[in-house]
């Protein structure tokens, strides 16, 4: 059993520096605000993503902060991808100290008039099944290291809630989503003799990739009834990672964190 250990100072209590991090689709959206974070605080990071152009730019962007990082070809819904990616990633690190699932879709086909299930099988292999094909690969691995760490998945508040559902229809996102809170909560338990936390972060409005599916009178309403009144940035996603990941993260596992400018609270 791996205790993890108290802070006894605030010295480096949110330092990360030198870290291994792994960021699925931490090229762009909320993912690449991930991978900056823990660039600029010290850590090495490694970018899972489909699309390797854009992987090799982002990893181009963090070197700039000094670290080791680099970008590997990787569909989390497919596991025999999955599979030579994490194979990839232990020629590059010889641990992994944090791992983010940040990797999803979404849609705005109506569920029920879809031809066929193809939208929900599409969305629900990569937001739910692609974080167990990674998790499946990499958290054996991290327990038989026996050096503990943090596994982060990026859910969202749709896992929380339904709202404005007729006209923005996202129905295996939200089922995914809650699927995944639920799933984080059970690797909490199951890991935590280990010394791996397992926690979640669950965006409300964020510039992202996905905020661009939102209607203009949908954002022009977020923005007048949320409390903070603005989208959240995908940096300060990263930041909460980079806390959860450090020190004075080290008493936390098994809770899903809103960070949604209080989306909850009034919706």
């Amino acid at each position: 059993m791996i205790k993890t250990n108290p802070i006894t100072s605030m010295t480096k209590a949110f330092d990360v520096s030198g870290q291994n991090v792994v960021v699925t689709g931490g090229n762009r959206g909320i993912g690449k605000g991930i991978s900056v974070a823990f660039a600029q605080s010290g850590a090495n990071v490694l970018i899972l993503c489909r699309d390797t152009q854009s992987g090799q730019k982002a990893v181009e962007e963090i070197s700039q902060y000094g670290g080791k990082h680099n970008c590997i070809k990787c569909d989390v819904a497919d596991i025999e991808s999955v599979k030579t990616a994490v194979k990839k990633i232990y020629e590059h690190f010889d641990h992994v100290d944090v791992l983010i699932n940040n990797a999803g879709v979404s849609t705005t086909v109506p569920f029920l008039d879809e031809n066929g299930l193809d939208e929900w099988h599409r969305v629900i292999n990569t937001d739910l099944h692609g974080v167990a094909n990674i998790i499946h690969q990499i958290a054996p691995k991290m327990r038989d290291k026996g050096l503990g760490g943090s596994i982060i998945n990026i859910s969202s508040v749709g896992g929380q809630r339904v709202s404005n559902s007729r006209h923005h229809h996202h129905a295996p996102y939200n089922a995914a989503k809650a699927g995944l809170d639920i799933f984080s909560r059970y690797l909490a338990v199951v890991l935590g003799d280990d010394g791996i936390r397992v926690n979640v972060i669950a965006p409300g409005p964020t510039h992202s990739d996905l905020d661009k599916d939102l209607p203009p009178a949908s954002i022009e309403t977020i923005e007048k009834d949320l409390p903070a009144h603005r989208f959240g940035e995908p940096i300060e996603i990263g930041a909460l990672c980079v806390f959860l990941s450090s020190q004075a993260g080290n008493q936390i596992t098994g809770c899903i964190y809103a960070h949604d400018g209080g989306l909850l609270c009034v919706v």
